[in-house]
């Protein structure tokens, strides 16, 4: 989610700065699950991407979710950028893509619901205007210069910032999409080990959610090209974090490292101020360039931790960042996996005794390996094949200990919701893989036929 955060006066001392993440702390009976998902738009007889203006596009698109299903508009000058309604938004990534941020629900049966409702809106606007979408982990086939400019005025100062400290930035921003969980936390030693499960786990997801193996009408070389273009994007704000991992880890210490990242942007009176950059400790001390004088408020500091961008980071919440955008079924299946593992005590004990172990290269070469190969990946002899069978089964333990039914009651828990993984473990097979077998059998080498097979 990229609209600007809102609320709270200037700060006035730096122990605020943890005190508003500790703000995040919440007993087990009030953690929330908050599902969010990007997808690409397309013009169905072109297969090009949404432009932002036109009778196909995608401000045609929100106008048509505003008008059928009472969303309200979110405006940046006069361009409509965003919607929000009972809790939950709607966003745009810089290329168009169409990002859904849920409201925090008590249970995965109503993040599902409210995913299948959104994708049923969507479909109903897109269809009306000859458009479709589709949830893969990076564009298939469209180049940069393909890709169409939304007029947000953090985007463009991303932009340029993108092209100078590293090599996949843009492509991050304009051709990739994802699929996350946010998750609470109940104290700050809760936190950690939360935080470090979901650092070192993060590859498992990466391998049973890969789904983008092709890019500029090609296979790439890897099973999630979206999880390689993020190795290449800034250092100084992605990675594996290995000082989560080191002893005396806490807010603070998630303090020092924020305040270490680069600012992007500061936020005033509707417009992007650019501060590509600078660094918040000067803000803080009223010696910001590009507002010398002035100190932040706590929401230029909540402003400032969504410009960074870790496999696992931490708000007044955790999010799980390490998924491809993919399929209906497994926008439900994410969620699973990470509440399985993190909301019964149990489970996350399992999950932390599967990793503790693990040193800073270990962790990085699953990492890397899980891109290239998914589910065949293999680290110091072993596969992750292997790893995410053990990682899914706990986190079906811990959906069992969960209990919450559906439908009524009619549904005994959450595990049904797993079952996409469990199918890929079954066959050794992600989206990525089933692509590729497309792509070199039934497709005969048209990657254009993606958009008719898999599109929402």
């Amino acid at each position: 989610m990229s609209i600007p955060q809102s609320g709270g006066g200037p700060i006035e001392h730096r122990d605020q700065l943890a005190a508003y993440l500790e703000e995040g702390c919440k007993p087990k009976e009030d953690w929330r699950i908050g599902t969010e998902h990007e997808k690409f738009g397309y013009c169905r007889d072109t297969l090009k991407p949404l432009p932002y203006e036109g009778d196909r596009s995608i401000r045609a698109m929100l106008e048509g979710l505003r008008d059928r299903y009472g969303w309200t508009p979110v405006l940046e000058g006069d361009n409509i950028i965003g919607l929000e309604k009972d809790g939950a938004n709607v966003s745009l990534e810089p290329g168009g893509q169409l990002e859904l941020s849920g409201a925090p629900l008590e249970t995965i049966h109503q993040t599902c619901d409210e995913v299948n409702a959104h994708l049923r809106e969507v479909r109903d606007v897109a269809d009306a205007i000859g458009v479709g979408f589709i949830g893969l982990g990076a564009a298939p086939i469209w180049t940069h210069e393909d890709m169409p400019r939304m007029p947000k005025g953090r985007y463009k100062l991303m932009t340029d910032y993108m092209g100078r400290v590293g090599t996949h930035g843009t492509q991050m921003m304009y051709r990739t999409c994802t699929v996350q969980v946010n998750l609470d936390f109940g104290s700050e030693a809760d936190m950690v080990r939360k935080l470090r499960v979901a650092l070192a786990l993060q590859p498992v997801a990466t391998a049973l959610f890969a789904n983008s193996p092709f890019f500029e009408g090609k296979p790439n070389g890897h099973k999630s090209w979206r999880s390689r273009v993020w190795r290449g994007l800034d250092d100084a704000r992605t990675g594996m974090l290995p000082f989560v991992f080191e002893e005396g880890m806490g807010f603070e210490r998630w303090v020092d490292y924020a305040l270490d990242v680069p600012m992007y942007f500061v936020y005033r009176d509707g417009k992007y101020i650019d501060a590509l950059g600078q660094s918040f400790r000067d803000f803080l001390r009223g010696e910001l360039p590009a507002l010398p004088g002035e100190v932040p408020t706590l929401s230029d500091w909540a402003d400032h931790l969504t410009t960074i961008f870790p496999e696992a980071r931490v708000k007044k919440f955790i999010e799980m960042r390490g998924a491809d955008g993919g399929p209906w079924r497994r926008l439900c299946a994410l969620p699973a996996l990470w509440v399985g593992l993190m909301y019964e005590q149990g489970a996350l004990d399992a999950a932390w005794d599967l990793v503790k172990d693990w040193d800073a290269e270990t962790r990085e070469a699953w990492r890397v390996e899980a891109s290239v190969g998914g589910l065949a990946a293999e680290v110091n002899g072993r596969t992750m094949r292997d790893l995410a069978g053990e990682v899914v089964a706990i986190a079906r333990g811990g959906l069992k200990s969960r209990a919450r039914p559906g439908l009524g009651g009619m549904v005994a828990d959450e595990r049904h919701f797993l079952h996409a993984l469990e199918d890929s473990l079954e066959t050794g097979q992600t989206p990525a893989d089933e692509l590729l077998e497309m792509y070199h059998g039934p497709w005969n080498g048209d990657l254009s036929r993606i958009y008719a097979d898999y599109s929402y």
